[in-house]
């Protein structure tokens, strides 16, 4: 018995939408593991460009993405580690309940940790735990938590 048009059409539009999601996890994630493997070494590399392009992203994702794209943008602006440290983790925060509220997860190999000293998240790579609110002065503090 065939599908009713109107399921068939509803089935591969869901499709799409997954296939999207999929895609929209992966175009945030990466500039902010850059950001974080950055802020974990103790230096600004490519911090500020890594951040205009999760702002970039969240604006073209529209308003749900706008806690991001506002987060990113203050990050853009900071100079000092301190200030981007802080800004990273506004930042965090606001991916971290994106892809909550989506439904999104990081991709393969990529995991939520927690800083416990500045009850911030970010997203890691897996390996060995790699703290960007502290770098090295406290570069093993947290856990991961998904």
């Amino acid at each position: 018995m065939a599908r009713p048009l109107a399921t068939t059409i509803a089935m591969v539009l869901l499709a799409a939408v997954a296939a999207y999601g999929a895609e929209v996890s992966a175009a945030l994630v990466q500039p902010a593991l850059d950001i974080q493997v950055a802020l974990a070494s103790d230096v600004m590399d490519n911090v500020q460009q890594n951040a205009a392009l999760v702002e970039a992203e969240a604006v073209r994702l529209g308003p749900p993405a706008a806690r991001i794209a506002g987060a990113a943008r203050q990050l853009t602006k900071t100079r000092k580690i301190e200030d981007a440290r802080v800004a990273f983790g506004a930042m965090s925060e606001a991916i971290v309940a994106y892809m909550d509220a989506q439904k999104l997860s990081p991709a393969s190999g990529v995991r939520v940790a927690f800083c416990p000293m500045v009850k911030k998240p970010w997203l890691q790579k897996d390996g060995e735990l790699r703290n960007p609110y502290y770098g090295r002065a406290m570069l093993t503090c947290g856990s991961f938590q998904k």
